[in-house]
């Protein structure tokens, strides 16, 4: 790899006999196809929702940070059964709370927990965590050990390949070595660096030039690590090219804006047989589930702005996104919404259908 390792078990001279239970489960996860966490998209309605279109691609929370599980851990944590497999991500830098949430994570019964070292906005700067904390390779060593050895859960890290002007492959390769070391067999790789100032998190996504090709060479310079590639993969082809250079992808606003690709992408990259339901199947069978939330008090919108690519590309779809964009938002609005933009997309493809 170039330089010595300074860290005492260098990644590559770590055997499976070394490793613990969760690192071992860790490595059985499938992760060729994962969805990205997002800040105010992938909640458990949301992930609830793309379950019933991807029935094995691995779901992650929003990031969530320390301080607000500590706080109200139901909260925040709770989620249903059929979301699984399913990933926490936690936002912080201070290991004994990270350990503390690995610990909560796992006893509510999360698949993984992964912590967020990508991203840039100023507020998780002022709390210094997120991107910033690529700059200390050994306090992210530190968390990743004590959340390891506060629950058998796998944990992994999701990080961006650089920060501003600290984009050269030795400053990535020494934070991977140190991640490593820490027992980290999973990393997610945004291959963007991040700008920490100048740039909106929104910019931060589009601005960076993609370099897949560092990606790859920490995979080729780390082969005993499970390396997962994020960051401007919209297409299945995309997808299918980054998996022959490493171990799995991260889907991020292609899934959200347009989720019954899903369906499409499971079973070319994960080989699944079954035929996906239809997206009207889809839309019915989340009606008891919406009945469900709203009996528990949570509001329709809360749900259905999560469903409004569904009929993408489609005809009727603007008229689906526009009936429940202005109708869930209305007083005492229920599961007739749904059915009524449902109902009016039936119509529509029976039209199509007639005058083809």
């Amino acid at each position: 790899m170039g330089t010595e390792s300074p860290y005492l078990h260098p990644p590559d001279q770590l055997t499976e006999a070394m490793l613990k239970p969760s690192e071992k489960q860790c490595l059985s996860i499938d992760r060729r196809l994962s969805i990205a966490p997002m800040m105010d998209w992938t909640d458990r309605h949301e992930r609830y929702f793309l379950r019933m279109i991807a029935g094995r691609a691995l779901l992650y929370t929003e990031m969530i940070p320390t301080g607000a599980i500590l706080r109200d851990a139901a909260r925040f944590l709770r989620f249903d059964p059929a979301e699984h497999p399913v990933a926490l991500q936690l936002g912080g830098c201070d290991p004994d709370d990270l350990a503390r949430c690995a610990e909560l994570g796992a006893g509510w019964g999360y698949d993984e927990i992964n912590l967020n070292v990508g991203c840039p906005s100023d507020r998780v700067q002022n709390a210094r965590f997120g991107a910033c904390l690529m700059a200390e390779p050994d306090l992210v060593a530190a968390c990743v050990r004590a959340m390891r050895a506060a629950s058998e859960t796998p944990v992994t890290v999701k990080t961006r390949i650089g920060i501003d002007e600290r984009d050269d492959y030795d400053f990535l390769r020494r934070f991977v070595e140190a991640v490593a070391a820490a027992g980290c067999r999973t990393l997610i790789l945004h291959a963007r660096k991040a700008w920490l100032s100048g740039l909106s998190p929104k910019q931060n996504r589009e601005v960076p030039p993609l370099r897949y090709e560092v990606v790859h060479r920490v995979k080729s310079d780390f082969p005993e690590l499970e390396i997962i590639a994020n960051g401007g993969i919209r297409t299945l082809e995309q997808a299918q090219a980054q998996l022959q250079h490493v171990d799995g992808v991260m889907i991020g606003r292609e899934a959200y804006q347009n989720p019954y690709v899903l369906a499409e992408w499971e079973q070319a990259l994960l080989g699944v047989a079954e035929p996906a339901p239809s997206r009207f199947e889809i839309a019915r069978r989340l009606v008891p589930y919406i009945e469900r939330e709203l009996a528990a008090g949570t509001p329709l919108h809360a749900i259905t702005r999560h469903i409004l690519g569904l009929f993408n590309g489609l005809p009727g779809a603007r008229a689906w996104r526009r009936h429940l964009s202005e109708a869930a938002r209305r007083q005492g609005a229920g599961t007739e919404v749904v059915v009524a933009a449902l109902d009016n997309m039936q119509r529509q493809e029976e039209r199509s259908f007639a005058a083809a």
